[in-house]
């Protein structure tokens, strides 16, 4: 809920506008993430601080081209702006961001925005691109057509931001808008307004980049646009292996390290134990991950904010129909690449419900960053890392991408099954905007990067640090009498969460897992990446926690065909609560969820046993 005790000032805009952009320029690392009460829909709030000490108070706003409601995202920006949002009050005042290099086709959401008759700013960005390609626009003769100020800015590189901030001090009141505004509604009037608006603001629309055209005649080519796309991802699976390797291995020395420390000065009892072998083994063994999972968001973050990756959702749209579903479900299965949470919630786009359902359904199969550490761990223990193809794939590497490939298969061959039986349903077209190739800014990849650390060493600093906690607790217990009489831990097998996996072993013991990959896959169930703190904990309280060798005991305990399995089991499992959560708050009930995970765990349960009989 947003606290209305500052003014409160909305950031809205069309998609790719760079509405994002600006808004991290005001409130740099003031702001937070929740959702809207009662929606799934992301509210993004921030604070940004005036000239004169004062603060506001910015919400961004979901992208939307019009405010007909037709999506849920439609939906939340028109109720947040008319006040009629459950926990948000309606704004003082609106920053409305359209790209200047694509002013007409923008100026269509322009008219519903003024209509509301809120002090707006309409914030002309991108003015570097607009001026480099010989593009040029009155902002005096916009404003005067609108009734409301303009600014002309370039987010990324900070130009004209003090304008915005004036405004942000001081909304002038709404003036009346000295040309008719189209009603809502009215495509076709809409356009002519938006037209007649751009000719008498004398607005020159920019000539189309060249190298933007040049470069799509490659990337957009039918053959060798996917053959691109490909080699981009075998480089980028190398490269998260060649350059986090040295990091992760400096992270995992500091880790021991510390916990040598730790452990000198803690004198010998159930305090040492609980912070050296509890809390240290588990957190510390999935920290260590930290780099290599900033990498990949690094990366990501590059193809996204260069333009390319809106390419490949239009290269992927072949593959989508062939299966069933629209173009508009690759971005939030591209999503789910980094989690699987906010890509059930990015599909509040898609407005077929059937579509929307089975994106929900198929979306956890791709790979996570959570299955990131555990994948990680495993191959680096049973796969040496030998040349594949020269320089460019390592068998390290190959072994993951053919993990990403399973997981992207099986959640086409799911997608073709729902979409052929119980959520059969018609096409609908594909409407993407082509940015135009951009170089990414060294400030906007560090805050995406920073947001993600903090992220993870949230989960790392509550979920994975509540779970060993519990498993120290319960490897504790019951608690021994040894023969001069004092009280001490049972050998781990004895203890309570030493018989809870004995008791499992039989089902999993076909998959070629023991007790203690046991322990790991139940706990697993709060997120995935909390079976390395697991096993890190177990093997923690049996051996040195201080100079732990997680790979080694894993060697001791699981066979070359037991660890496929566990790689198999954990690329089809839906072993991850907050996703079965946000799941039945997006279908409005637990039989989609319910039946999501026991479909997953069966799949990932005879795929694993298959996976055991091959590799062993």
């Amino acid at each position: 809920m947003i606290s209305a005790r500052t003014r409160l000032i909305a950031i809205v805009g069309p998609p790719n506008s760079g509405k994002s952009t600006l808004f991290n320029r005001l409130t740099g690392l003031r702001q937070k993430v929740a959702n809207y009460p009662g929606v799934t829909v992301e509210q993004h709030t921030g604070s940004a601080r005036l000239d004169d000490g004062s603060a506001v108070t910015l919400v961004d706003l979901p992208g939307v081209y019009s405010l007909n409601a037709r999506s849920e995202d439609e939906r939340v920006t028109r109720d947040a702006l008319e006040g009629t949002l459950s926990g948000t009050p309606r704004p003082d005042a609106v920053l409305l961001i359209l790209d200047s290099t694509n002013l007409q086709r923008h100026l269509l959401l322009a008219a519903p925005i003024l209509a509301l008759e809120l002090p707006t700013l309409v914030v002309l960005n991108m003015a570097d691109d607009l001026a480099g390609r010989g593009g040029e626009v009155d902002t005096r003769a916009l404003a005067a057509q609108l009734g409301a100020p303009v600014a002309l800015v370039s987010a990324a590189r900070g130009q004209g931001i003090d304008e915005v901030r004036r405004f942000l001090a001081a909304p002038p009141a709404p003036r009346p808008k000295p040309i008719e505004l189209p009603v809502l509604h009215d495509i076709p009037h809409c356009r002519a307004w938006s037209a007649q608006v751009g000719s008498e603001s004398r607005y020159r629309a920019p000539a189309p980049p060249v190298w933007t055209q040049r470069l799509d005649s490659v990337f957009l080519h039918p053959v060798a646009g996917p053959a691109i796309f490909g080699l981009v991802v075998l480089l980028v699976f190398q490269a998260i292996f060649s350059f986090a390797q040295p990091l992760m291995e400096g992270s995992q020395e500091l880790v021991l390290e510390f916990g040598r420390a730790v452990s000198a000065v803690l004198p010998e009892g159930p305090v040492r134990s609980f912070m050296i072998e509890g809390v240290w083994s588990g957190v510390g063994s999935v920290v260590v991950f930290l780099p290599q999972i900033l990498l990949l968001f690094l990366f990501i973050g590059i193809l996204e904010d260069s333009g390319y990756l809106a390419r490949a959702a239009l290269i992927a749209d072949r593959t989508m129909a062939k299966i069933g579903l629209q173009g508009k479900s690759f971005i939030p299965l591209l999503s789910a690449y980094a989690c699987a949470v906010p890509a059930i919630m990015s599909t509040r786009t898609i407005e077929n419900k059937r579509d929307r359902i089975a994106t929900i359904l198929i979306a956890p199969f791709m790979t996570c960053s959570a299955r990131l550490p555990v994948y990680t761990l495993i191959i680096a223990a049973f796969i040496p890392n030998r040349p594949v193809l020269g320089a460019f794939l390592g068998t390290q590497a190959a072994a993951m991408l053919s993990l990403y490939l399973i997981g992207f298969l099986m959640a086409v061959a799911t997608a073709r099954l729902l979409k052929s039986s119980i959520l059969k349903s018609h096409g609908t077209p594909f409407l993407l905007e082509m940015p135009p190739y951009r170089w990414p800014t060294f400030r906007s990849l560090g805050l995406r990067l920073l947001d993600r650390a903090k992220v993870f060493l949230r989960r790392a600093g509550t979920v994975i640090l509540g779970t060993v906690i519990l498993l120290w607790v319960l490897c504790s217990v019951p608690l021994e009498r040894t023969p001069e009489g004092a009280l001490t831990a049972p050998p781990i097998e004895n203890s309570i969460a030493g018989t809870i996996g004995r008791t499992i072993e039989p089902l999993i013991a076909p998959l070629g897992f023991n007790w203690k990959i046991g322990i790991g896959l139940l706990t697993s169930l709060a997120a995935r990446e909390v079976i390395v703190g697991t096993l890190g904990t177990i093997y923690g309280m049996e051996g040195e926690a201080d100079n732990l060798d997680l790979q080694g005991k894993l060697r001791e305990d699981l066979t070359f065909g037991g660890a496929v399995a566990l790689l198999v089991f954990f690329a089809f499992a839906m072993q991850c609560m907050s996703t079965l959560a946000v799941v039945r708050r997006e279908t409005g009930g637990w039989k989609w969820p319910g039946a999501q995970f026991l479909f997953m765990t069966a799949v990932a349960y005879v795929s694993a046993f298959i996976a055991f009989r091959i590799a062993g």
